[in-house]
């Protein structure tokens, strides 16, 4: 099982599609066809059912998924190793966050790191909460930042960023209703991201922790900034960690009401890949953001509370 057949077969696994598969490995759909069958003969089993509708892992594929994760994180453990001993360590940071954590939160701490690391370069995306981990997982990025969602992976480490707040939202033009329970709450309209998203998950647990069904969702959108502007219109009401509605005190299309209770929080967090041997590059990135990257205080991010 060489990486090369084993980065074909993750790629097969994730978009259980052979043409968009071999799109992503940059291989001729027979080529790719033609790995994943000499993969199958090495190991003696089907790794694939195919049909009309695609390509699904057998109970066979799906068991090799996780070895192959890893053993292709450990080639690439191993490559970084031995380039950091001869002295021609990687350049090169590929960082994943939420679009919110990284326009509200990193911004100036990587504006920093770079200033004083000017011979690194930084790569960031952009993604889903699923689509980082699965990221994180076959080692695109180096680290991802997110909002925990209590799930425990032995082969990540994980640091605790700071402890975000989420504020109830409605529009500035809409009728202030003043919410004197959770129950009161729940029958109240709401917009949020769909299900599966990190920030669904906060939704749901701030209510299901209170022991309260969560409100009906009368509009899903595909990010916290959608949501604001929607909920700013008059679409409904919106639970949404106060970072994404900006520090700006004087914000005129939104306003941020009283929750009825303890206030819902979010762990914003840092994860990454536990190695043997740290890349350097890697190792002065978590070096920097245990000194710089610290907890927003109170009064740099807090709306007008209606009335």
């Amino acid at each position: 099982m060489n990486p090369r057949q084993l980065k074909t077969f993750l790629a097969v696994i994730r978009h259980q599609n052979l043409t968009r598969a071999a799109a992503e490995v940059n291989l001729a759909q027979s080529s790719l066809s033609d790995q994943i069958q000499a993969l199958e003969e090495e190991l003696g089993v089907e790794l694939f059912l195919r049909s009309r509708q695609g390509v699904a892992p057998t109970p066979a594929g799906a068991a090799l998924k996780a070895y192959a994760e890893e053993i292709l994180a450990l080639n690439d453990e191993a490559k970084a190793a031995v380039y950091a001993a001869a002295g021609r360590s990687e350049q090169s940071i590929f960082l994943g966050t939420l679009e919110t954590i990284a326009a509200e939160r990193l911004a100036p701490w990587l504006s920093l790191f770079r200033r004083q690391n000017p011979g690194l370069v930084l790569k960031l995306k952009i993604g889903g909460s699923g689509e980082l981990l699965a990221q994180l997982r076959h080692g695109s990025i180096d680290v991802a930042f997110t909002f925990d969602r209590g799930e425990q992976d032995e082969r990540f480490a994980t640091r605790r960023i700071s402890i975000e707040p989420l504020v109830l939202i409605t529009g500035r033009d809409s009728q202030v209703p003043s919410f004197e329970s959770l129950a009161a709450l729940s029958r109240a309209p709401f917009v949020a991201t769909e299900t599966g998203c990190v920030y669904r998950h906060l939704f749901d647990t701030a209510f299901a922790e209170a022991g309260v069904t969560a409100p009906p969702i009368v509009t899903e959108a595909d990010s916290i900034a959608t949501i604001i502007r929607l909920v700013a219109s008059g679409a409904g009401y919106g639970l949404v960690p106060r970072i994404a509605v900006g520090p700006d005190a004087g914000r005129s299309d939104v306003v941020e009401l009283p929750w009825p209770g303890e206030p819902p929080t979010a762990s914003l967090v840092m994860m990454w890949r536990r190695r043997r041997v740290q890349p350097p590059t890697l190792a002065l990135l978590l070096q920097s953001a245990s000194e710089e990257l610290l907890p927003l205080r109170p009064a740099d991010a807090r709306l007008r509370h209606a009335g």
